[in-house]
């Protein structure tokens, strides 16, 4: 059954994220060889939903390699139609288990969303969609913080929750969707 590929894909993920925050990186999996083997196809552990963020690399604060991982990134972790698909096709033609949602502390997504000024741009539809998350933390002492967990919980159920294809897989246990939380100071995942 896939949810045990889904377990020790998370527990690597969590291996990798220990060696990185102590200073210890491995960098595996990042050689010629390893170039020469993914250039006939990929089979990534797990998919990190991310936020675009520059400090936020899940391949390097993972520890992992060309490869490992299958990467959809968007400001504040949100999924639209498109990401969407890119996770779908990582499931359901890569056969990927694993859907890790990553959000992180100081998100600049979340704090926009927080001070609620007015934006230009497509920016407003980026803030628009964290006023959610944001509603249900503002009796938090750090809003931010916990707006950006919120968020987190709220894209995980809507990825469990999607049709037609990560639904019943998450409903016969062959995928496992996850909420994750990096701290951008120590270094550090947390599962949420």
């Amino acid at each position: 059954m896939k949810e045990h590929g889904a377990r020790r894909a998370l527990e690597a993920l969590l291996e990798g994220n220990a060696r990185f925050a102590a200073g210890r990186p491995e960098h595996p999996r990042s050689d010629a060889a390893r170039r020469a083997e993914t250039s006939r196809g990929q089979r990534p552990a797990a998919v990190v939903v991310s936020c675009s963020d520059s400090r936020v690399s899940p391949e390097i604060i993972f520890d992992q390699g060309i490869g490992d991982l299958f990467v959809v990134r968007t400001a504040g972790n949100l999924v639209d139609e498109l990401g969407l698909a890119s996770i779908e096709y990582a499931v359901e033609h890569l056969g990927v288990s694993l859907v890790v949602v990553l959000g992180h502390s100081r998100c600049g997504a979340v704090g926009a969303a927080v001070e609620g000024a007015p934006l230009h741009g497509h920016l407003d539809r980026l803030v628009a969609a964290l006023r959610p998350a944001v509603e249900r933390a503002r009796d938090a002492e750090d809003v931010v913080e916990a707006a950006a967990r919120e968020n987190v919980r709220a894209v995980v159920a809507s990825l469990r929750s999607a049709e037609p294809i990560l639904k019943p897989l998450a409903a016969a246990g062959e995928l496992d969707v996850v909420g994750a939380f990096y701290d951008v100071a120590r270094g550090i995942v947390e599962i949420v």
